[in-house]
């Protein structure tokens, strides 16, 4: 098969694995108007697969929804039905704690002494910063960019419950209208607002949503 690189066959305690790679590209199919690349592929490609199970690194995310949304597109049918996925990224997640506790021994080597005191936790906190900062060197130490760095979104409230979009436009980050601009959901769910006030949010991020409902009535 011209389009998949095999790589090779691997066998790891009871389970085999096929190890290959994909080289027609996703961009180039999409730029195709009628999508013919891939529609000519994807018999090619399906047969390929036939009923084998799938796993990546964060391949239930990202690689797995995009291959399937690639058959999609060409309403080709690709069954997922009974198909086992391995995700080896959320084996990681999962069997390597992100406590502060595993932090602490992983940067320091040390215990923390009567975990979960308060002048424990914050001793332990400020030795694994240091840590950090002698072990990467790359990271800009000063306050401005370890801000940039450790921000995971552009919040526009502290919990992070509406964030900024690429277009710099306040999103929801959360619940069943997440992605969705806040000024939007207002404008044809009105009920949402009245929904947020009255539901368990910290009082900030009711009073950033208050200032975000006014300045949108404001601008009618």
């Amino acid at each position: 098969m011209d389009h998949v690189q095999f790589i090779r066959d691997v066998s790891i305690r009871k389970c085999q694995f096929r190890l290959v790679r994909l080289k027609c590209m996703v961009f180039t199919m999409r730029i195709s108007p009628t999508n013919q690349i891939f529609l000519a592929l994807a018999p090619e490609i399906n047969a390929f697969i036939g009923n084998a199970d799938l796993a990546g690194y964060n391949s239930n995310k990202f690689d797995i929804p995009m291959l399937v949304d690639e058959f999609l597109r060409v309403d080709y049918h690709f069954d997922m039905k009974g198909r086992r996925m391995i995700d080896v990224q959320n084996i990681f997640h999962k069997m390597e704690q992100r406590t502060l506790a595993a932090a602490y021994k992983f940067y320091c080597n040390k215990q923390i002494e009567n975990a979960h005191s308060a002048e424990a936790d914050i001793i332990a906190t400020y030795e694994v910063f240091v840590a950090q900062l002698e072990r990467y060197p790359e990271l800009n130490q000063d306050i401005d960019s370890l801000h940039q760095f450790t921000s995971m979104n552009k919040n526009v409230d502290l919990a992070g419950r509406i964030v900024f979009n690429e277009k710099n436009e306040e999103v929801f980050n959360f619940g069943k209208h997440k992605g969705r601009t806040v000024k939007d959901v207002f404008e044809k769910e009105s009920s949402y607002y009245d929904w947020m006030l009255k539901g368990d949010f910290p009082a900030e991020t009711k009073q950033v949503l208050t200032a975000l409902r006014l300045r949108g009535m404001s601008s009618k």
